[in-house]
């Protein structure tokens, strides 16, 4: 298993050998440093936790002395390919890797249901008016209330998206830049995570 963390710098375009226009998002990823091993016998399963953005002196409290970094990720893996301190760079991908891109995505704020959840609206004409965006019947006289779970107007945006096998079309080590074509979650400076397979990851 392959992963890291990064960040969204934003949208462009490559031109392949053959010059067709390649849509990518650019990340900065990495370097990312292990912070932490956890083992079966301690913590009950195997995983890698680690850091990216090492965070300014200024900007450490004593709880982030032995973990100066803004981020911290695990991900479930074997820890034996892994040892304290080592560094995850962008070098470990190439060129045509297929990859798992989680993030949050763009938060959108109070949204209709036409908006939110793609519905058609109501007619026009024959009787209506100002109804067009209007979400329509919520329920039936029986039970004589809304059934929890309807789609309705509500904060949209905001949540965890993955996306799944996305080609990797270049690799700058140099410069710590991964080119992913297509779109991925969120806006710029949004944080990434990066993984060659969908393993959950979690914050800490």
């Amino acid at each position: 298993m392959k992963f890291i963390l990064g960040k969204k710098i934003k949208m462009s375009q490559i031109f392949d050998r053959e010059g067709n226009v390649i849509p990518v998002t650019i990340i900065e990823a990495g370097p990312c440093y292990v912070t932490q091993l956890k083992t079966k016998d301690k913590d009950g399963y195997e995983a890698v936790q680690i850091g990216f953005e090492r965070l300014k002196e200024k900007k450490m409290t004593k709880s982030k002395e032995k973990k100066p970094f803004k981020y911290l990720r695990e991900f479930r893996d074997e820890i034996k390919n892994y040892q304290l301190g080592q560094e995850i760079t962008v070098s470990i991908f190439k060129e045509g890797d297929l990859v798992s891109v989680s993030g949050i995505s763009k938060g959108k704020g109070f949204a209709g249901a036409v908006k939110r959840w793609g519905f058609s609206g109501r007619p026009a004409t024959h009787g209506m008016k100002h109804e067009e965006r209007t979400l329509g019947s919520v329920g039936s006289s029986t039970p004589s209330r809304v059934i929890k779970g309807k789609k309705m107007p509500g904060r949209a945006g905001g949540e965890r998206v993955t996306i799944k096998n996305l080609e990797i079309v270049k690799v700058e080590p140099e410069k710590n830049l991964l080119y992913i074509k297509g779109a991925v979650p969120g806006s710029r400076g949004t944080l990434l995570e990066i993984t060659t397979k969908n393993r959950n990851s979690t914050a800490t």
